[in-house]
Parts: structure tokens; sequence; C-alpha cells
């Protein structure tokens, strides 16, 4: 098996990185950016969102924003992800991202093994976020932006502790699901809320 190797000189420029964040959570979009970077204002210690403490995280999507030369979000709201499944609500997100970009790219490698379909070349990177500059920036300013929002929706709903597990399925969450019931910004075609509604639809027959 070839082991991928990035190096920028292989591709066309601009290059985009495109990566998405959320697929796991059952409440909240799916959220996806896209980041070219300026080879002339290179960026020290991007790496995945996830292997990145919230500090580095926060201190970093700052310096993306500032140094790259385009950067843009898209996502993918909870009733289309109800409608269409999360892998294509997914790739919906990653192509409005791409396609908000305010620089053309000429490329566009994304994390994963799918791409979305996109008006310039496009190559899938298995664990692109950590082995490409672009991925990694984009990984780290989607999941900003995703976990703000879950703060922000964590005021507007409290009780579900929405700022701590931002919508992943904890053990808190899955509680206070069943306590509090299920919220519009849950994904109703996911098991442990779609359980839910069913138990609530039986109980009212």
């Amino acid at each position: 098996m070839q082991t991928f190797c990035f190096r920028s000189g292989d591709y066309p420029a601009p290059l985009a990185g495109v990566d998405e964040v959320g697929r796991g959570p059952l409440a909240g979009p799916v959220v996806a950016a896209a980041v070219i970077l300026d080879p002339e204002r290179p960026i020290q210690g991007l790496d995945d969102s996830k292997k990145l403490n919230e500090k580095r995280r926060l201190a970093l999507a700052a310096e993306i924003r500032e140094c790259a030369l385009a950067w843009s979000l898209g996502r993918a709201e909870v009733e289309e992800i109800d409608r269409i499944n999360i892998l294509q609500a997914s790739l919906l997100a990653m192509r409005r991202a791409v396609e908000g970009l305010s620089l053309a790219p000429a490329i566009a490698l994304v994390d994963g093994n799918r791409c979305p379909a996109l008006a310039c070349r496009s190559l899938a990177v298995v664990k692109g976020d950590s082995l490409v500059p672009a991925i990694s920036a984009a990984s780290i300013i989607a999941k900003v932006c995703r976990d703000e929002e879950m703060i922000r929706l964590d005021a507007h709903y409290p009780g579900y502790g929405l700022a701590q597990h931002k919508g992943y399925p904890s053990r808190e969450h899955l509680l206070a699901l069943h306590d509090l019931g299920v919220l519009p910004i849950h994904r109703r075609t996911y098991a442990p809320v779609r359980r839910l509604l069913e138990r609530a639809r039986g109980e009212a027959d």
C-alpha cells in the first residue's frame, strides 16, 4: 500500500484543503471549511483539529483567518442531514465551502475517501487532516466554528450539555434526551433520537 506524501509542488496552485466536522453528533449541523494557504505566510503547528487542545485550535484558527489567501465555511442543516443522509450532507457542506471561496482553486484536496462534485479538479486524501497543511487548516476552522455554534445553542437549550459534548452522544446527552425530550436541532434519523420518537409515538397510540 502506497503512503500518501504531500509536496505542494506536485499540485497546481491555488490549492484548497477541504474538511468537515460533525458527522457523529446527534444534534446540530455538519460544518465544512475550505482553506487556501498563502505559501508566503506559513503557519506553524497545523494538524488534525482532533489532536489539538481547544486553546491551540482557537489560536491557530485566528492565524489561519488572518494569513490564508482565502477561507470559507459551508454547512448542511439538520433537516438536510435527515433528508439526504449524513454522507451526502457532508459532501454538500464541503461543496458549499469550496464554492464560497473568494479565490477559485485549481485543485481541492479533500479529507477522507470521497470528494464532492466540484467545478475544479479534486482528490480525496485519507487522513488528509494530518498529512496536508491546507486540510489541517480546514479541519481547525470547521471545528472551531461548529463548537462555537454548539456553545450558543447550549444557552438557547439549557440542560442538554451541548457546550460540553458539542452534540455527540455522550452519557449526559443521552440522559438529557430521555428526560427532556427531542429538540428541533436533533437529527431524527440517528438511532438514539429515532428510538425515542418511535417510543413516544407508540405511547401516544
